[in-house]
């Protein structure tokens, strides 16, 4: 099958590029958002090939994915077909509603051209979608090349634009936690950031970052408002301790014992302080909370739940 899909989220985007499809990504000169092409920092299959917009226009297309509203008006000019029509159609929802939350209509709502997938349960009680045919399709990710070694007595986290998205990110809680122990921050912009305590790691490659992560002794996930970070689920499968705030679908997404899941600060800040003391403590849980994440959110099962849909759509 070959399906058009546009690079926006380069996490997930690396686990669906590893199918048994063609990924056709389209490239821009710039780059920009609209045409970033390839991923820089992941490692992708050559099954994904950029393809410029006048390629698209004589392109054999089966399904297109999208994930932005604009993306529509875009696919359909650049293919020169009408979606959902000449060529289905899937819509993929990254985020939880940001306005109105409990009304919040989604973008695609109301249609009868396109399916909806939610990349978790929560989101889709969330958004409103009015009869639009919705599915949920669980994030997968691949198991990383290296385990636990915990040998920095540290707090680990993962942010993407902590100043900007601030309250999201849970940026303002963060230093509740270095009063604890020393916290070293992975992702884009965290360099803003930098101060006694605090030490930024900016934008590195996926399997150096995970390289790092795995010397820390305690992942942590302050995230208030997301559909569920796939860096929490990648730290947990490498096999770290994490601590979580309990918002969206952390609840959902985590069993029992396997890390320490809550909204109160007390209860996180106490156990990041006992896993950052306590080694074996640590190895132990991230053992749990690895074995649970390799299982649910395995690459075999999201590239089966996405081969099952996908077929089935372009059957219609």
């Amino acid at each position: 099958m070959r399906i058009l899909i546009w690079h926006v989220h380069g996490a997930w985007m690396t686990s669906f590029v590893q199918g048994t499809h063609t990924y056709l990504v389209p490239v821009l000169p710039d780059r920009g958002p609209d045409g970033r092409g390839r991923a820089l920092t992941y490692p992708w299959p050559p099954a994904a090939e950029e393809v410029s917009p006048q390629a698209l226009r004589s392109a054999d297309v089966d399904v297109v994915v999208l994930q932005r509203p604009h993306e529509w008006e875009l696919a359909e000019r650049w293919l020169g077909r009408r979606l959902g029509r000449d060529v289905p159609v899937v819509y993929v929802e990254h985020n939880t509603p940001r306005e109105d939350v409990v009304d919040s209509r989604h973008p695609m709502a109301g249609r009868d051209d396109v399916t909806l997938v939610h990349v978790t349960h929560f989101n889709d009680l969330f958004w409103n979608a009015d009869g639009t045919a919705t599915t949920v399709i669980e994030h997968g990710i691949a198991e990383p090349s290296v385990g636990f070694v915990g040998d920095i007595p540290h707090l680990a986290a993962v942010m993407n634009e902590p100043v900007r998205r601030a309250r999201i990110t849970g940026t303002d809680l963060l230093p509740r936690f270095t009063r604890i122990a020393p916290l070293d921050l992975f992702g884009m912009g965290v360099t803003a950031l930098a101060r006694p305590g605090l030490e930024p790691y900016e934008d590195l490659p996926q399997d150096r970052m995970h390289a790092e992560l795995a010397r820390r002794r305690v992942y942590l996930h302050t995230t208030r408002w997301t559909s569920l970070g796939l860096s929490l689920l990648e730290a947990m499968a490498i096999g770290l301790p994490a601590v979580v705030l309990g918002t969206t679908e952390a609840n959902e997404a985590i069993a029992p014992g396997t890390a320490v899941v809550s909204t109160r600060l007390d209860t996180l800040t106490e156990a990041a302080r006992w896993l950052v003391s306590d080694v074996d403590a640590a190895r132990e849980m991230g053992r749990r909370g690895r074995q649970n994440v390799l299982e649910r959110y395995g690459l075999g099962r999201f590239l089966s739940d996405w081969d099952y849909l996908l077929k089935e759509v372009a059957l219609r």
